[in-house]
């Protein structure tokens, strides 16, 4: 008699335990869908998600989230799929940490200028991947996304776009980590506007309200009429055909920051033959500035800026930007690469400076 009731009440546990894990995907669902619902500024839904227990994970499809804006949704951020799991050779060490895999991520940042920009009430919508990922986050990785910087407050609006972005950063939940340390490496490779390519490497410190970061970057081989909807939003200048290249470091140390920048033009042609006299005699200044500030071996005109201080107050260097354009153009061409000039170190300040 016994044993039948504890065959019975084995039976019961199981049944409980399937029903469980049959609504299981349902109650996470739901409950992701009402983290969205109630993120003021933005709105957000899940479409389906997938349970694997076995290795700890749980996959959402189908993630949208939209900035809400005077009634008006604005698309900000699409998942196709957000693998989350729990990060096993930390569990070896005794660290109970997740990872996030995301497959063909789409994040759509809008750029305004500041006095377009009305102050909202919205909350920072990171808070809600808080309770989206109950573990501290060690490994994230991107494949194939997109990001899209997106300048709306000009006509035509300006989008510069990043494909095929792959992103891969380590020990991001590092709780040891000594003063003035870089814990977490990380790299990002995408293809961008005008078919260029663009890499950055580097370290940072995510256990700071600024992040301390050193970090280096280049964008190479853009072809620069790809700018075109920029250019002449700011400078009334349209190319018809150049390519542009980009190199730079940055440091950052308790929100001081330091580094520089180098852009490259080379082979450009402005002026357009649907170009009003106005624009015409602009470009044709433009143009006369850039002849002269050539370099006529490599058809390039190049600058490096240096810019440095208080995250609040970063000043541009003008003098030694000046003078770069003259000895790129009359001395020395520059080098197409990064210079390996800026080291983290370099933006330490002392405190009772």
């Amino acid at each position: 008699m016994k044993k039948h009731r504890k065959r019975e009440a084995l039976l019961v546990l199981v049944a409980l335990l399937i029903t469980f894990r049959l609504f299981l995907p349902t109650i996470v669902k739901n409950y992701l869908n009402n983290v969205l619902v109630e993120l003021p500024g933005y709105t957000g839904a899940v479409k389906e998600v997938d349970i694997a227990l076995i290795r700890g994970a749980y996959v959402i499809k189908g993630l949208h989230l939209s900035v809400v804006d005077a009634g008006t949704e604005i698309p900000f951020i699409n998942l196709p799929e957000a693998d989350i799991s729990v990060e096993w050779k930390s569990l070896f060490k005794g660290r109970i940490v997740s990872e996030i895999i995301l497959n063909k991520p789409e994040i759509i940042y809008v750029m305004e200028d500041q006095e377009e920009t009305a102050e909202t009430e919205e909350e920072d919508w990171t808070k809600a991947l808080t309770d989206i990922v109950p573990l501290d986050i060690n490994h994230f990785e991107i494949h194939d996304g997109r990001l899209s910087l997106l300048m709306v407050s000009s006509k035509p609006e300006v989008d510069l776009a990043m494909e095929n972005l792959e992103l891969a950063a380590d020990n991001l939940s590092n709780v040891i980590s000594s003063e003035r340390t870089l814990p977490s490496p990380f790299n990002m490779t995408a293809k961008t506007f005008g078919n260029g390519t663009f890499a950055i490497n580097g370290g940072i410190n995510l256990l700071k309200e600024i992040p301390d970061m050193d970090i280096s970057f280049e964008l190479e081989n853009a072809n620069v009429t790809a700018l075109n909807d920029l250019t002449s939003h700011y400078g009334k200048v349209d190319f018809e055909s150049g390519i542009v290249n980009l190199y730079g470091e940055i440091a950052i140390a308790d929100s001081y920051l330091k580094g520089y920048l180098k852009p490259f033009l080379k082979n450009s042609k402005l002026i357009g033959s649907e170009d009003n006299f106005l624009e015409t005699v602009w470009e044709g200044f433009v143009g006369f500035f850039k002849f002269t500030f050539k370099n006529q071996k490599t058809d390039t005109v190049a600058m490096k800026v240096p810019f440095e201080g208080d995250l609040s107050d970063v000043e541009t260097a003008i003098w030694p930007t000046v003078g770069s354009i003259i000895k790129n153009a009359w001395i020395e061409a520059f080098n197409n690469n990064v210079d390996n000039t800026i080291e983290f170190k370099d933006a330490f300040q002392d405190k009772e400076n």
